[in-house]
């Protein structure tokens, strides 16, 4: 009988905790005093008119990269799993490239996916977005053009490039801080005017490590995914 009723036990013991908590929190004044003291501070010591990448990228980069090294490690483990498991088989299907539809929806959205990518993680810092959201869309637009022309595969020694590169990129940014006796990953140049697309410091440098680091990833993941169903 109470294996039965468990999931409503639980529910109902979630639901007291949740109306405990919040009877006591004050109605329309919510303690917020770190993010206030990022609001108040955070222009002036960081420039970028998006605060969430003051955030991310100033007070607390040394978390961001490690979401970088997280997303690294998974990326290899799942490379290292299919390539072996491709590396047992023999033979593989042709694969038939995408219909017309498919072919000439892909020739026009490449590019408009690039240029959304890009725009997306070179104004991270005056606007929503960023490195990650950015580096999403253009890993989708390198894997857009496998599914339309699947014996048009990019290279994966290319992409290693690519994501090697830009991480190291981003750890030099951040060590380059250390010389001016700063913290590492601190806003170095300065801060600029207040909404211009040269402003923010190396934030943007920073997104840009980020964004090129996360879309090689992930396109070098999917298409791990694209060879290993074609097989």
């Amino acid at each position: 009988m109470l294996t039965r009723y468990s999931a409503l036990i639980f529910a109902a013991g979630l639901a007291f905790m949740l109306f405990v908590l919040f009877s006591g929190l004050p109605l329309g004044a919510p303690g917020m005093v770190v993010g206030q003291a990022v609001l108040d501070r955070a222009p002036a010591e960081v420039g970028a008119a998006n605060i969430v990448t003051a955030v991310v990228l100033g007070y607390r980069g040394i978390d961001t990269m490690g979401e970088l090294a997280i997303l690294f490690a998974a990326a290899t483990a799942i490379g290292l799993v299919l390539g072996r498991s491709r590396g047992s088989r023999h033979c593989p299907p042709a694969i038939q490239p995408g219909g017309f539809i498919l072919r000439a929806g892909n020739d026009m959205l490449f590019p408009l996916l690039l240029v959304v990518g890009l725009y997306i993680i070179l104004h991270g810092h005056l606007t929503p977005g960023g490195g990650f959201q950015g580096g999403v869309v253009l890993a989708a637009a390198f894997v857009l053009p496998v599914l339309a022309r699947p014996t048009d595969m990019p290279s994966h020694a290319a992409m290693a490039w690519i994501e090697g590169l830009a991480g190291a990129a981003f750890i030099l940014t951040g060590m380059a801080a250390l010389a001016y006796d700063r913290a590492f990953l601190a806003p170095l140049l300065g801060t600029g005017e207040m909404g211009a697309l040269v402003s923010a410091g190396t934030l943007p440098i920073l997104y840009l490590a980020v964004g090129l680091k996360v879309g090689a990833e992930l396109a070098s993941l999917l298409l791990s995914l694209t060879e290993e169903g074609g097989d």
